[in-house]
Formats: structure tokens, sequence, C-alpha cells
């Protein structure tokens, strides 16, 4: 939502220019709420058509627009996540979250590649890594909901409440069991260089079909999870142990002709790019501890790729 003006047009109103510039931040809650770009672009186009529905009168009374906006988004975004429940019983296969590039790489669904709106990014820190998202499927909607605004955005457990419509002792509750959660997940942190060699040489001995290198790389409990939501191939169930992953990878390799591999910024990660023919088929981000990978996400569905490319085509996952 953006509006121009000319010097025959006045200045900009500056009671829009404030609302407009509350965007960032709203896409940015909802994609770690939703871990979704595509629904937390659905979730601003409601929130903002919500403050139009009003009239001018009932707007002007808002002592805070951005803190309305902020509370409309948060509760349309729980009752997204209260339904997804269901719909991920419908998706097809294993749902991971939408993987997003470096904000240098980011390319919008237009033909032509159009570079996306600085204020539409997800700005890219430690609540969007793939492995957070993941952990935050496993909460319950209001824990996410509480969790996420307190502890990443720092809104105070009074406001949160409004949103979650529970008390602020509650609210306060649901962010100790989210953090629990956390800690029970988190491994040692990898130092960043060091997962950046990892994940380098992981792809150099995936192109090397290097079944060897490939175990030594993948620390022996090792899964990998495949995400084509029925729109591209993909494996269905999760593949588990690092000689089952090694070979599997290997045997994609083996079949897909023109595939490359490029080192990529995945949610703030190392991570890596496969393309076809020159077209983005898969984008995997890894979970890297100590020296070795432990968790692979591998995004095929083409809905969640928008970001990456225009088009969609690969090899069989």
């Amino acid at each position: 939502m953006s509006t121009q003006s000319g010097p025959a047009d006045g200045p900009i109103d500056p009671g829009l220019s404030a609302i407009t510039s509350e965007r960032r931040q709203l896409i940015n809650l909802g994609y770690r709420l939703l871990g979704s770009l595509a629904d937390a672009e659905d979730v601003v186009q409601e929130t903002y058509a919500r403050w139009y529905a009003m009239s001018p009168a009932q707007r002007d009374a808002i002592d805070s627009p951005g803190a309305w906006l902020t509370k409309v988004a948060g509760r349309i975004c729980l009752d997204l996540l209260r339904s997804a429940r269901v719909r991920r019983e419908r998706y097809v296969g294993e749902w991971i979250p939408e993987p997003l590039p470096d904000r240098t790489e980011w390319i919008s669904g237009r033909p032509g590649g159009t570079v996306v709106d600085p204020a539409d990014r997800v700005t890219l820190d430690e609540s969007v890594n793939m492995a957070f998202l993941v952990v935050l499927e496993a909460m319950t909607p209001a824990e996410r909901v509480a969790f996420i605004l307190h502890d990443v955005f720092r809104y105070p457990f009074a406001e949160v409440a409004e949103i979650v419509g529970r008390t602020p002792a509650a609210c306060r509750q649901l962010a100790t069991s989210a953090r629990r959660r956390m800690r029970a997940s988190h491994a040692p942190v990898t130092p960043a260089a060091r997962r950046a060699d990892v994940v380098r040489d992981f792809k150099r001995a995936w192109e090397a079909q290097d079944i060897d290198a490939l175990i030594g790389l993948l620390d022996p409990d090792a899964t990998a999870i495949a995400d084509g939501g029925g729109l591209a191939q993909a494996a269905l169930h999760p593949v588990d142990g690092g000689e089952q992953v090694a070979r599997y990878l290997v045997g994609l390799s083996a079949r897909a002709v023109g595939m490359t591999l490029l080192e990529r910024t995945v949610n703030g990660q190392p991570g890596v790019v496969v393309q076809q023919d020159g077209v983005t088929a898969a984008v995997l981000a890894f979970d890297v501890v100590g020296d070795r990978v432990h968790r692979i996400w591998a995004v095929r569905n083409p809905e969640k790729l928008r970001p990456w490319t225009a088009q969609d085509s690969g090899p069989t996952w």
C-alpha cells in the first residue's frame, strides 16, 4: 500500500503515511507467527481493510494506530493458527515454513524477477531461522502468539493479553511454556563461519555424489524433510539416518540432468538452492550442530518459492 503525489497533488497525508509505515512491522509479525509470507501478506491486507472500513471519526479516535493495527493483525493470525491444524491435515506430505532469501537476492513472484519493495521484506534474524520456526510449529496458537509478541517484538504482557484474550498472568505463563520448548530443542550454537563451511562441504560432496563424504558430514541421527505440498514431487515422509539421507540425495542427483547447486542464504543461515536448467526447483535449509548436519529442510512447493523464482521445474524429490 503506497501513495504517490506530484507537485499538484499536495503533500502526502501524514496520517496515511504513519499507517502505511507500519506495513513492514506487520509483515514481520505475520511471517513469524504463520511461517508463510503469503499468509502474512493476506493478514496485512485484511488488517488494512478493517482500518479503512472504519469512518474517519472512528480512526481519529484511535490514539495509537500502530498498536491498533498490530492488535488486529495479531488476532487474525491467532484465528489462522487455530484453523491451521485442520488445514495441515489436508496438506499433502510434510509442511515446512516458507523459506526466505537474503534481502539482496529477494525476487518477486512476478515475471521478470522484479525486486520486491523493501517495505515488504522480512527482517532476517535468529527468530526466522528454520530451526526456530519449526519449533514454533509445535507450540499451541496462544503460546506462539504470546511468545513472539513478548520475546521477539517486546510487547508488554498487558498488550499481549488484549490480543490473545487472556489475562496478562496467563500470557506470561504461555510465554514461559514456549521458552521451555525452545530450550528443550536448542543445541549448542555453531559459529556462523563453521556453519557456512559445513554447508559448503556438504554441497561439494553432493555435487560429487560422494556418499562417504556426505555420511561424514551428516549426523548419524540426521533427518531430511521435504515439502512438495502436492504441487511438486517430494518425499511424503522424513528420511531418517545419516547414511539413508546421503544415499537418498545421491540418488536424486544421479537422476537429475542439468541440476545445479548454489550456496545461498536461507532465513539468515547458510543454505543451498537447487536449480534445474536455471530455474529454482528447491530451497534447502540446514541445522548444523558442531561439525555435522543434523536436520535438512527441503522446500519444493512452488507456492513457497515465490521470492526465489517466478517459475518452477526440477528433479523428482
